[in-house]
């Protein structure tokens, strides 16, 4: 514990908000004497506490590496404003809230990357930390900056300020590049030297091992490996959730964050293959927990934390295969001990009133639905794979069985939208208020009301809309003026998300390293917290891309060919780019694919499980 540096934060506490942010000492910290441990670990979270300590990869990946006695993980999370001021005032550096240990201190800085938007708070971090922004100048092995998370799919943006990437599943994978990094320590290697070795391990990508060039028209010309690195990088998984490493305790805040609740991880992955989820593509495979081993799990960090809450943590929660008796045994556990249950990510078109019987049992408010485009048409194009039908047969349930309230998400933008597609979302809406009216049986003297949440499309790395143009800001704005202009109930609410933090989001996340430049720069000119609308600069970020002879079109707005070089194309998360092309033709002819368990698409990722076998079979 570094007592000179904590008391010097100690007085400075009284003049932030939520100081409980910056003092540690929760229940069940891990800390450990630094003399028995051979590596300092950091786990950095670019935003706020509430945020970062929400966030289950956080949780496992804190457990996993302390479970190790030869290393010490702690964590670290983005300060807000206020508190970053009173450290430039008073020469505080960011450090860890175990053992308030300056960053500049640590052998690895470990960075999750889950928003893009999170990207120059990374590069803040390093700097309150008192560590080089940039890979070139930390010359020796000691602070190392690695990253990992959904983002890395596409770490070019951040290829200047990173030394290696962790592209998949971090639980094993982390302990061998660890067990590395401890002999390489111990056996005084260069940065270089082990780098190099790093990049045999599979899912690691070191950025400097590779050189990119470019075309005239600014394209990229080719991703060319050097000194025996890899020419395509694997992502790492995990092959057996029952057996993979998940903590029988949460760290439990002094404070109220995010998700303050246990969270039982069912599955990774998805079937579904909806055309612009990100998600749904780079988790593959499909890999499901037991029953048993979730409710022991469940009940595990319920008895140790006291939470009162246990959340289902999937990408599809009603496509668990044991659901039902899952939340039978669940149920007999929580309604006993009084624990509320949640159940976030149901399906339209597996929603019955037997499932709606159980979820009665543990959710009181209102139900939460994706039908994501307002007409049959773009729901086709997307792979949504769920009919209007099933939509209002899925509202009838849930208002037979008494609720009122119903949350509808959307997206704006999607790949072949038209204004006719953007009026049917309101007249979805419309549909299913006249739905509620026209029952016989709807609860007497109670009104309904009906939540539109539209959220812009971002088209994303690894699905098959990773080659369409995003929407112009012009022409999202008169998208969203047209759909308020279809509402005429005020029945039915709608909110949307600025469309200046979505066309930087399309900007980063399909940007190559020439971006490198322009993030330092907007970080330079004062940009940080940018997922904050307080904190959001867009004209900065703009004069950033004008001062380094850029523009967010070239990247954001661009229709990209099928045969175009992309800034992650010398990357593998299980996918295979002809299926991708596939599913982009077929979007656009307005076919469908089934979902997984009906019938294999043949999209790759059985290539990453032992024996090529996908486990959906």
């Amino acid at each position: 514990m570094s007592e000179p540096l904590r008391r010097k934060v100690e007085q400075v506490l009284l003049k932030v908000q939520k100081p409980a942010r910056y003092v540690g000492g929760e229940l069940h910290q891990v800390v450990k004497n630094p003399d028995e441990v051979s590596v300092r670990f950091v786990f950095c979270f670019p935003d706020v506490y509430e945020v970062g300590m929400s966030h289950l990869g956080m949780k496992i990946l804190y457990s996993s590496l302390n479970a190790n006695k030869e290393l010490w993980c702690e964590r670290c999370f983005m300060p807000w404003t206020d508190f970053k001021q009173q450290m430039e005032q008073h020469e505080i550096p960011l450090y860890s809230l175990e053992s308030f240990t300056p960053l500049s201190e640590f052998d690895v800085i470990g960075f999750t990357l889950q928003y893009e938007l999170s990207y120059t708070n990374l590069l803040a971090m390093l700097s309150l930390g008192n560590i080089p922004v940039l890979a070139a100048d930390r010359k020796g092995l000691n602070n190392l900056v690695i990253a990992g998370g959904p983002c890395a799919c596409n770490p070019e943006p951040l290829c200047d300020f990173v030394d290696l990437f962790c592209l998949g599943e971090g639980e094993k994978q982390l302990d061998d590049l660890m067990a590395l990094y401890r002999k390489a320590k111990s056996s005084g290697w260069t940065k270089e030297a082990f780098l190099k070795k790093a990049s045999e391990q599979e899912g690691v990508y070191v950025p400097s091992l590779y050189d990119v060039t470019y075309k005239e028209n600014g394209t990229i010309a080719a991703i060319l490996p050097k000194e025996g690195a890899p020419t395509v990088v694997r992502k790492k998984i995990e092959q057996d959730l029952n057996q993979s490493h998940y903590p029988d305790t949460f760290l439990v805040p002094y404070m109220e964050i995010v998700h303050d609740r246990v969270m039982a991880e069912l599955m990774r992955g998805c079937i579904r293959g909806c055309r612009f989820c990100q998600a749904g593509f780079i988790y593959r495979p499909l890999r499901e927990k037991d029953a048993g081993v979730v409710c022991r799990q469940a009940k595990s960090l319920c008895d140790s934390t006291g939470y009162e809450e246990i959340s289902l943590s999937s990408l599809s929660t009603s496509d668990y295969s044991g659901l039902e008796p899952l939340l039978d045994e669940l149920l007999s556990f929580t309604e006993g001990e009084h624990i509320n249950l949640s159940l976030p990510s149901l399906r339209i078109d597996n929603f019955s009133e037997e499932l709606l019987e159980r979820v009665k049992r543990v959710r009181k408010s209102g139900l939460t639905f994706a039908p994501e485009a307002g007409t049959q048409r773009l729901r086709d194009v997307i792979n949504k794979n769920v009919t209007e039908e099933e939509v209002l047969n899925t509202c009838r349930i849930a208002f037979e069985g008494g609720y009122t309230s119903v949350k509808l998400y959307f997206m704006l933008g999607l790949p072949t939208e038209t204004m006719e597609d953007v009026a049917g979302i309101i007249e979805l809406a419309h549909r299913i208020l006249d739905l509620y009216y026209g029952m016989p049986n709807r609860p007497k003297g109670k009104g309904v009301s009906i939540s539109v949440s539209v959220s812009t499309f971002v088209p994303k790395p690894f699905t098959p809309f990773q080659w369409e143009a995003q929407d112009t800001m012009e022409l999202i704005k008169a998208k969203q003026k047209h759909l308020i202009e279809t509402v005429h109930s005020k029945k039915i609410s709608c909110s949307w998300h600025n469309v200046k933090t979505s066309v930087l989001e399309g900007v980063l996340a399909r940007g190559d390293r020439r971006l490198g430049k322009v993030i330092y720069d907007a970080w330079k000119k004062g940009c940080i917290l940018d997922s904050w609308d307080e904190c959001f600069r867009f004209d900065l970020w703009e004069e950033a891309f004008a001062e380094n002879g850029m523009t967010m079109e070239f990247y954001a707005s661009r229709k990209r060919s099928l045969d175009e070089v992309l800034p992650w194309s010398h990357l593998d998360f299980g996918i295979s780019e002809a299926f991708l092309k596939r599913e982009h033709q077929k979007a656009y002819k307005g076919l469908t694919t089934p979902h997984c368990r009906e019938q294999c698409s043949g999209c790759g990722a059985n290539r990453l499980m032992e024996g090529g076998r996908c486990s959906v079979y």
